[in-house]
């Protein structure tokens, strides 16, 4: 069973429904506590950095528990950038810190640059390396992206896109990994970076 976090600025429904296409069951925890016999983790979200505040201090033991224990993440959009250690969309919340770095705003927005922020629509992946998250995706497949902020170019990046600026589009280290773009709105490749998810978590047992 895989758990998605809800903190009420994520497309639950939208992951849901995916995940379910591709022959996974997913429930919405109420309580940090109901994260103890999952067998994976995806952190949806859509928005403002700051809505991660909802995920408190027990919500976050409980997630740091389940990695420890070796279970699958997933970040996705706001998600992944969760799981750095802080963000310029708010400076004073941390993130997760898995990975090191802040997520900064796409320099796009600058005047001496003719490319929009935020950035939406369809973009190409430029793979850097092998990773089980992009297991049967090609380089140069396309996915859906909407968002203002990125992840800095690190040794965890799986493959980046350009839109102004590069950035990192999925990441990965161990048994964590996180997509900048969303998955349940990229068609085919969106779904075989889920199967990809779900395939690790059967993989932990």
């Amino acid at each position: 069973m895989i758990a998605l976090i809800d903190y009420r600025a994520g497309n639950l429904t939208s992951v849901r429904k995916a995940l379910a296409a591709v022959g996974a069951d997913a429930f919405v925890p109420a309580q940090a506590k109901e994260l103890g016999s999952v067998d994976g983790v995806i952190i949806p979200g859509v928005g403002h950095f700051g809505a991660t505040r909802a995920i408190d201090r027990p919500w976050v033991d409980a997630i740091r528990a389940r990695l420890d224990d070796g279970v699958p993440l997933l970040g996705i959009c706001l998600g992944m950038q969760w799981l750095y250690e802080s963000s310029e969309e708010d400076p004073d919340l941390a993130g997760l810190g898995v990975f090191s770095g802040a997520c900064a705003r796409l320099a796009g927005g600058s005047a001496s640059l003719s490319v929009k922020v935020p950035h939406v629509g369809w973009y190409t992946l430029q793979l850097s390396r092998e990773a089980w998250i992009t297991r049967s995706v090609r380089d140069g497949a396309q996915v859906y992206f909407t968002h203002s902020y990125v992840a800095p170019i690190t040794a965890e990046s799986v493959a980046v896109t350009t839109h102004g600026d590069s950035f990192a589009a999925i990441v990965e280290r161990g048994s964590i990994a996180g997509v900048q773009f969303h998955p349940e709105k990229s068609g085919d490749v969106g779904l075989q970076i889920l199967r990809n998810f779900v395939a690790r978590t059967s993989a932990v047992h």
